[in-house]
């Protein structure tokens, strides 16, 4: 085989390792965007009559193969910016292997639009929401847009790959009705970034929410860190909120030491969706999405006080992945999306009836049962077995210390039985 050079262009002169690469190749291939990119370049006028314009990266990927096999020695593949980010040096590297490849990268757009906007990115996540242009065939991607308001809540700077599904003015608009605290945040556009009319608008998510823009674009969202939010963000642990810092009534409340372990055996994925059974006043979902801000977290409950407190606690972490649900399972599970993972903490008795609800509408995931009853363990255990799933169970024990005449001495807690189902397609 041959060698393959994915040779970056957009944004700065060709480096000599890319021109000596264009011209020693028998054919250079590149998007119709990237075609009329490179013919900007003063290398275009040499190497026109081997440029070949293919759209499609499948058709692109055939091509090289075959063109190997057929005797080519050197081929060009043109990428946008940077091939590694979010490009095509990927999908290369998996098709061709390491030894074939090199990578000639130019700057990336992204990187382009921050400097424009003279905004930092050494503390930004950068994220892509560009699935490709075929709606039959878009790519599955880490996040998609209902990720953003989350992401924002631990990061707060985002620098967004857009497409025309998801562009500037679709992701504000979503903000603008979803985020809590939008009027936080200040967004960049940046409209074809290397032509000779890229474009920078600024604005908040308001104005960007009502603008036209012209593609191919990115998209930078900053929000402003007040005094109160850093100190939230600086005050609180992701992991290991105690009971008294979450509102509850009675004592019903998963207890610290069971929640941690439960979470444990969730496996927490850093997106999908969790429904949070029973949730009470909501101490594992907050855990949960706190842990993981691209997790899309359901938590279900019947009870009004508890749902009281529920909302209270979300609004008082400021927590915008969790999504509070009134109503009595399992017929207020059937309307939400198909979960990743599943806790159930309280059933109602009708954890059975629960169970294979959720059962058939996952693939693959966990579920994690917490039991106070021997009988609730034996219908949990059978049932997740029925359904599919590898049982495993946990029994934990708790003692705390509590004062008596000037020492201390262990109080043991109810023992709770965490039985965990793993279901693999």
């Amino acid at each position: 085989m041959g060698r393959l050079t994915i040779v970056g262009i957009g944004y700065k002169p060709l480096e000599p390792k890319a021109k000596r690469a264009i011209a020693t190749a028998g054919v250079i291939l590149g998007s119709r965007r990237l075609c009329e990119v490179f013919a900007g370049y003063p290398q275009y006028a040499k190497a026109r009559e081997r440029v070949l314009r293919i759209d499609s990266v499948d058709e692109t990927m055939r091509h090289i193969r075959k063109a190997f096999e057929e005797g080519t020695r050197e081929i060009v593949l043109l990428g946008s910016g940077d091939p590694f980010f979010f490009g095509i040096g990927r999908r290369a590297v998996q098709e061709f292997g390491r030894e074939t490849v090199e990578i000639i990268p130019d700057l990336s757009s992204l990187q382009v639009a921050f400097s424009r906007a003279k905004e930092p990115w050494d503390d930004a996540l950068v994220i892509s929401l560009h699935a490709g242009p075929n709606p039959d065939k878009r790519r599955r991607l880490k996040y998609d847009l209902a990720d953003v308001p989350g992401l924002l809540e631990t990061h707060d700077t985002l620098g967004i790959l857009t497409d025309k599904e998801h562009g500037p003015s679709v992701i504000a608009a979503f903000l603008a009705a979803s985020a809590p605290r939008s009027g936080e945040l200040l967004l960049y556009v940046g409209e074809r970034m290397g032509y000779r009319d890229e474009k920078m608008t600024s604005g908040t998510v308001e104005e960007i929410a009502a603008m036209p823009f012209v593609d191919p674009n990115v998209l930078i969202i900053r929000r402003d860190v007040g005094p109160s939010r850093a100190a939230l963000k600086s005050g609180l642990p992701r992991f290991g909120l105690r009971e008294e810092e979450i509102d509850h009534s009675r004592g019903l409340i998963t207890k610290d030491e069971v929640r941690a372990v439960s979470i444990h055996a969730l496996r927490l994925p850093e997106s999908g969706v969790l429904w949070d059974v029973g949730s009470g006043s909501g101490s594992l979902s907050l855990e949960a999405a706190r842990l993981s801000p691209g997790l899309r977290v359901f938590s279900i409950e019947k009870d009004e006080e508890q749902l009281r407190l529920l909302e209270q606690n979300r609004s008082a972490f400021a927590i915008p992945n969790i999504t509070v649900v009134a109503g009595t399972a399992p017929e207020a599970l059937r309307a939400l999306p198909s979960p990743d993972r599943v806790f159930l903490g309280g059933s109602g008795g009708m954890t059975e009836s629960i169970i294979g609800l959720f059962s058939r509408r996952m693939k693959r995931g966990i579920a994690v049962v917490n039991a106070a009853t021997l009988e609730t363990l034996t219908e949990a255990s059978t049932a997740l077995e029925k359904a599919g799933f590898q049982v495993k169970v946990s029994e934990v024990s708790i003692a705390r210390s509590r004062p008596l005449a000037g020492k201390r001495l262990m109080a043991a807690l109810n023992p709770i039985f965490i039985i965990t189902g793993e279901k693999s397609p």
